[in-house]
């Protein structure tokens, strides 16, 4: 038997009679009853407390309750508020999961599915960029703002790229249990033609800004040739931007610009001059039609920019950044990433000399890029990566695919391997835009 204070007795009588005076309106009549019961209890002892406790709980509750504390608290769950007890709607857990093609996906509370958005709140340390937050998308966001490209490949590659019903239907995409969005390539372990990939393109255009992706993985291996790029109107009047690009066995990624003629690299880029982080490739024209479409390159001297390097390295974020000034391209590894990206503030002028870049000088951005939407794909050999099955030399590349494989072509090998594509797959944390006001 559980004994009450007498003063606390008759304290309780007086409120639920005032509660029966009142008609009993639930809500507020209660209410105000309880607010009068913790003032009360405020007042009085911690064995007061205990006896409120007992009267809205039980004899269980109360044994379990410590006395040790002077601190009195009587903060009751409201019952006409599904036990809420700070009054206010309650909210499900950020990793709420939907299901999306057989898979468990996480719901994500970021990405802005093409909306202009408020960029995050900086930390102290941490200036305000000139920089807005125009679009971003993590884990399924990238089912909204994007569209599956399902024609045939213009680079000439052993794939089929798929439409997104194809795409879930036979788990080519998804969102694993950290929430990253994943695209594969099919593993089947033989198709009589093209191997299935995807490739994505947002619907929102750019006209300068800064492109950040942030991913963990990226495709591998023999015949595969991934890029995450931008590309305008009228190829190549709008201009391209790889950002990410690389084939085979390569470790250092490759940046390279694709535009009319007119657009040139200065003889004076380079390490030591005009300081960048990568070697020139292909020479210092950046014409599509006048070098056999490869336009101007900048591979990166580090071989954990691309490929297996990357992926043992748990990645990292790429940044782009296109403005009056030129395009210049950055690499951040996973343990290296600057606060200010991770802040929502950035700020390209602190992040020390980028890995390629293309200034203003000889390439003005405003007259030779223009409307662009962001890129992800994943071809099978094509142009490039079938073109060099037989070759070595590139970083990563000691032996050619063909010796490794004992194929002597990338199509036989893409058809006839699908176990070896277990590596092509694409693990993407995010991709955000921000620019000083929004520009397509």
């Amino acid at each position: 038997m559980v004994l009450l204070h007498v003063p606390t007795l008759v304290f309780l009588l007086a409120q639920l009679m005032s509660l029966a005076e009142a008609g009993f309106a639930p809500h507020h009549s209660l209410s105000r009853a309880t607010e009068r019961l913790h003032k009360f209890a405020i007042r009085h002892s911690a064995g007061l407390a205990r006896d409120l406790r007992v009267v809205f709980y039980g004899r269980d509750v109360a044994d379990q309750i410590p006395l040790g504390s002077h601190k009195v608290y009587c903060k009751l769950p409201d019952p006409f508020n599904n036990g809420n007890v700070n009054g206010g709607n309650s909210t499900s857990p950020a990793t709420a999961t939907s299901s999306s093609a057989g898979h468990s996906t996480p719901t994500s509370a970021s990405g802005t599915h093409g909306s202009t958005t408020a960029a995050a709140q900086p930390t102290t340390s941490v200036p305000v960029s000139q920089f807005k937050l125009q679009d971003s998308w993590s884990g399924s966001d990238f089912y909204s703002g994007w569209s599956f490209w399902d024609t045939a490949d213009p680079t000439h590659g052993n794939v089929q790229f798929v439409d997104q019903q194809t795409a879930q239907s036979n788990q080519l995409v998804g969102v694993n249990s950290a929430g990253n969005f994943l695209m594969r390539v099919e593993t089947t372990p033989q198709v009589s033609g093209n191997r299935k990939s995807i490739r994505i393109t947002t619907d929102n255009t750019y006209t300068g800004g800064i492109f950040i992706l942030d991913a963990v993985h990226m495709p591998t291996g023999c015949g595969t040739w991934p890029a995450f790029w931008s590309n305008g109107p009228n190829w190549p009047a709008g201009g391209e931007i790889d950002i990410v690009e690389g084939v085979n066995d390569y470790t250092n990624n490759q940046a390279t610009i694709h535009t009319n003629p007119g657009c040139t690299i200065p003889s004076n880029t380079g390490q030591g001059n005009l300081a960048v982080t990568a070697d020139i490739v292909g020479g210092l024209n950046c014409a599509a039609a006048e070098t056999g479409n490869a336009g101007c390159g900048m591979r990166s001297t580090s071989s954990s920019t691309y490929g297996a390097g990357f992926n043992s390295n748990g990645g990292g974020v790429y940044a782009m950044a296109w403005d009056d000034s030129g395009i210049r391209v950055f690499f951040f590894p996973r343990n290296s990433i600057p606060d200010d990206i991770t802040a929502g503030q950035p700020n390209p002028s602190s992040w020390g000399t980028p890995m390629a870049i293309w200034p203003s000088s000889q390439c003005n951005p405003s007259e030779f890029f223009y409307n662009h939407s962001i890129i992800f794909d994943t071809t099978l050999c094509g142009d490039w990566a079938g073109g060099v099955w037989a070759s070595t030399g590139a970083p990563g590349q000691d032996q050619s695919c063909a010796a490794r494989t004992g194929v002597a072509t990338c199509q036989e090998y893409v058809q006839n391997n699908g176990a070896a594509f277990q590596q092509a797959y694409w693990e993407v944390v995010s991709v955000k835009v921000y620019q000083k006001s929004r520009q397509s």
